[in-house]
């Protein structure tokens, strides 16, 4: 298919893609990865007058060490987060679960802040930053604000950023506890049917609902001294999953607990 007719424009830093955000408003969208975006523009589900191509920005693509936390701007591709050495050490989870997102094509060219703005459900890394208790900081025209990640989602592709906001960094806690990651797909390159992210006693859920999801029933349950499958069989408890020809409803719940009892367990060992 082929998209709508649209201007390009090259932004030259972040406040330069600030101002072309708030002279256009609804009409510009920011280009990043594109795995998204494109798709939306040649089916005509998006159809902006304006691309804002961020992709020059390097100043939004770091990996460092912040004391008690990393900081990652939002540039950063899903292969440099899972190369990185330092996530390795402090953040092992992100790291992991960024290298298992698509194909080497995909992760070249995706990135952090993408895949959180699109704040799609069925996306690997917005569950990973729920479970880590990530802060997301946002700049826009009225300067920059912090959101923790259980904030920023709100609805069905629904984020809290606000009109002319966009994502500049990502800090995230580094881990003491142990963590797992489990996705189960139809093939290897597809999104999650079903996933679970664990970081200790903190359970995200990938596609169990219209938002990504912390399972609270699950870390309810840990608290009170449930063992690890007493507490995996709350992991459908206040979800809301798709019923599609693909994947049942129920087939998902069962999912969800079949995977959550094994992140658990591997998180343990």
């Amino acid at each position: 298919m082929i998209p709508a007719a649209f201007t390009y424009h090259r932004a030259k830093s972040v406040d330069d893609a600030l101002r072309l955000l708030a002279e256009h408003g609804d009409d510009a969208k920011l280009l990043a990865g594109g795995h998204s975006l494109l798709p939306l523009m040649k089916l005509r589900l998006a159809v902006p007058e304006l691309l804002v191509d961020v992709n020059a920005l390097r100043e939004l693509a770091f990996v460092e060490d912040a004391g008690p936390e990393v900081r990652i701007g939002a540039l950063t591709r899903h292969h440099d987060l899972a190369n990185s050495a330092l996530l390795a050490r402090a953040v092992p989870l992100l790291a992991h679960a960024a290298g298992t997102i698509g194909d080497p094509q995909v992760r070249h060219r995706g990135t952090l802040g993408g895949s959180l703005a699109h704040g799609d459900a069925a996306a690997d890394l917005p569950a990973v930053v729920l479970a880590l208790d990530a802060v997301l900081v946002l700049r826009g025209p009225d300067g920059t604000r912090d959101v923790p990640a259980g904030e920023f989602f709100v609805d069905f592709f629904e984020t809290a950023l606000e009109p002319g906001e966009i994502i500049t960094e990502v800090r995230v806690p580094k881990q003491n506890a142990g963590w797992d990651f489990q996705k189960f797909t139809r093939r290897a390159i597809d999104w999650a049917v079903v996933g679970v992210a664990v970081a200790g006693d903190a359970v995200a859920l990938v596609n169990m609902g219209a938002t990504p999801l912390r399972a609270t029933a699950v870390e309810t349950a840990l608290a009170a001294g449930a063992s690890l499958a007493e507490a995996a069989e709350h992991a459908a408890d206040g979800t809301s999953p798709a019923d599609e020809p693909t994947a049942s409803a129920d087939y998902r719940r069962h999912l969800a607990r079949v995977l959550v009892r094994r992140a658990l367990e591997n998180s343990r060992t």
